[in-house]
């Protein structure tokens, strides 16, 4: 970890976006840009809440312990998105652990001045209201569909979603290389069962892969697989 050199641009992300422009100077002034290395924690599980982070470079995966040294992702936030935020309870301890995928540089933004920008910002403030009302009903559906849904079905709601969120790079791949263990962990599912049923689905001509690579073929074939839960 260590400050960066590169300040975000003031307009990229959910805070800056959703706050009045007057209020910009002062969120330039109490800011802090941080880069942080891949494989790099950017906060733990259990650590005192200090801020929360806006993600301005590269990719974050939000995870939690899951049995014995296994962990659950729960996210994977891109650039603009808003992480550490469900440290904002009463707890004020950081429920979910946040690492780096890639180098990626963050604003940070602690939790006194965050705030006092919600008591400001009163449109900022009912945005964070719905993006929460909307984060409670997708971790819902998450936890139904790892309650429900058979394994083959949630690698390919993982797949629909990585294609959804990171776009398609130009040979039409999806446009991020996770590491097979991570999309195994946000299915919830052991990797030799991922690497087993991505063989599968290969052979069902739905995916194809190339190193670290997957192309989706059939993205209705992946969706009747998810409706079949």
């Amino acid at each position: 970890m260590k400050k960066s050199t590169l300040n975000c641009d003031l307009r990229s992300c959910f805070l800056c976006k959703g706050c009045l422009p007057e209020w910009i100077p002062a969120i330039s002034s109490q800011r802090q840009n941080i880069v942080f290395k891949k494989g790099e924690r950017i906060f733990e599980e259990g650590g005192l809440a200090t801020g929360i982070y806006f993600l301005y470079k590269g990719r974050i995966k939000v995870h939690k312990s899951w049995g014995d040294e296994k962990q659950l992702i729960l996210h994977f936030a891109k650039e603009g998105d808003m992480i550490g935020y469900r440290g904002l309870g009463a707890d004020r301890t950081y429920p979910v652990a946040a690492t780096a995928l890639d180098e990626v540089t963050v604003c940070f933004i602690d939790i006194a001045f965050f705030e006092t920008t919600l008591q400001v910002n009163h449109q900022f403030t009912y945005s964070l209201m719905q993006f929460y009302a909307n984060e409670l009903l997708a971790a819902e559906q998450r936890m139904r569909n790892l309650a429900h849904m058979d394994v083959k079905g949630r690698i390919a709601e993982t797949l629909l979603m990585l294609k959804d969120s990171f776009g398609q790079s130009d040979s039409g791949a999806v446009d991020i290389t996770f590491s097979r263990q991570d999309m195994a962990s946000y299915s919830g599912t052991t990797y030799e069962t991922f690497f087993r049923v991505i063989n599968d689905l290969v052979k069902e001509k739905m995916v194809s892969l190339n190193g670290k690579a997957i192309t989706i073929l059939d993205e209705e074939g992946l969706e009747q697989l998810i409706a079949h839960r």
